[in-house]
């Protein structure tokens, strides 16, 4: 089992919700705002204060060698509105490894003459090309249909620009029993969308959806991690028509966010052992300690195997929020011994090494 050997914190980022890693060069990607911000305008949360919204939220990437951040700068982007970033995905291209394809959920806040407290947001996905290394990102479509994408949370794209799937984590905008309806049923959904033939729901009548995360090959397996149900939902990907079929549940036990997956094929959640903590953290005082963990899960090939049991679940690091505090992602570089997290109201990205 793997230990964490040492680790540190970069306070330069801050709030990234989303973290996901470019493995072949070890670089970063991360989706960042203000702590502050995210306590006024994180819909997912019910927090809809559009007014005091960052009008500076930001993609960056990190060089763990070299220690350089780089915020990318937004090219062929128009919009009378900032960014509002929450989850990520980013791609290698199909037909050219040196040309990244970005996902983003694009929480905008609705039309000014509508009040966001009453109707939610405005989301949409955007898709953006990058290169490796590379300072800029070129846009390329906002997809937009409030119909499909409702409340998106995470997305995962398709290595060739056009497609991808998201989460929807709640199955209403704005509600007075929104929150009752999500605990007490599922009503959450998952979205797929191609740019040429657009967007339609797949998985419906799941519970509290949030992250989302594929393998590459294009009929593999889709993970969605149920937030309240401590559990990841295993989907096999259609090839005929990106439609979803469950397959497997894998039970982790604590409230789950943001997935990832290593080189190694084996498949990461950031956990919340406190959740309460975590919704403090988020709805009233982001610097209030929010306890943290982060699973491993891999194919079981040990001695429960035998008696059904698929799945291995291990619980790799956890903290009572004074390390990292409300980590709502974490990603794994198996190739270079590194463990990442931050999360979506944090004061700082945690890096550590990883001794096996």
């Amino acid at each position: 089992m793997p230990l964490i050997a040492s680790f540190g914190g970069l306070p330069e980022f801050q709030a990234c919700e989303k973290i996901v890693l470019h493995q072949p060069t070890g670089t970063l990607y991360l989706a960042c705002s203000t702590p502050e911000s995210r306590l006024a305008w994180t819909p997912a949360m019910g927090q809809l204060n559009a007014q005091n919204r960052s009008a500076e939220d930001y993609i960056a990437t990190f060089d763990p060698v070299t220690s350089k951040i780089t915020r990318l700068e937004l090219q062929n982007y128009h919009s009378d509105q900032p960014m509002s970033v929450h989850g990520m995905d980013v791609v290698p291209s199909s037909t050219n490894p040196n040309e990244l394809f970005v996902y983003l959920v694009n929480h905008r806040a609705p039309p000014r003459e509508q009040d966001s407290e009453s109707v939610g947001a405005d989301s949409v996905i955007e898709v953006f090309k990058t290169t490796v290394s590379g300072d800029q990102l070129v846009h390329i479509k906002t997809v937009r249909d409030p119909n499909v994408i409702s409340t998106p949370n995470d997305v995962a794209g398709d290595a060739d620009g056009k497609g991808f799937y998201f989460t929807n984590d709640h199955g209403f905008k704005v509600s007075h029993v929104r929150t009752l309806r999500n605990v007490f049923s599922s009503t959450t959904s998952v979205g797929y969308c191609h740019l040429d033939h657009g967007c339609k729901i797949v998985a419906s009548g799941l519970y509290t959806n949030n992250g989302i995360v594929k393998a590459p090959a294009l009929n593999a397996s889709v993970y969605v991690a149920s937030n309240m149900g401590g559990k990841i939902s295993v989907f096999e990907r259609q090839a005929v028509d990106d439609s979803l079929i469950l397959m497997d549940v894998i039970h982790i036990g604590q409230a789950l966010d943001n997935l990832s997956l290593d080189n190694n094929g084996h498949l990461w959640v950031a956990a919340f052992p406190k959740a309460q903590d975590m919704v403090e953290h988020l709805t009233k005082n982001p610097l209030h300690l929010s306890p943290v963990a982060a699973f491993k899960i891999s194919v079981n090939t040990g001695p429960g195997s035998f008696y059904g049991e698929k799945y291995a679940v291990e619980k790799i690091f956890e903290n009572d929020g004074t390390i990292v505090s409300g980590s709502t992602s974490v990603v794994h570089d198996s190739e270079r011994g590194m463990l990442f997290m931050h999360g979506v109201a944090a004061h700082q990205l945690v890096v550590c090494r990883v001794q096996y």
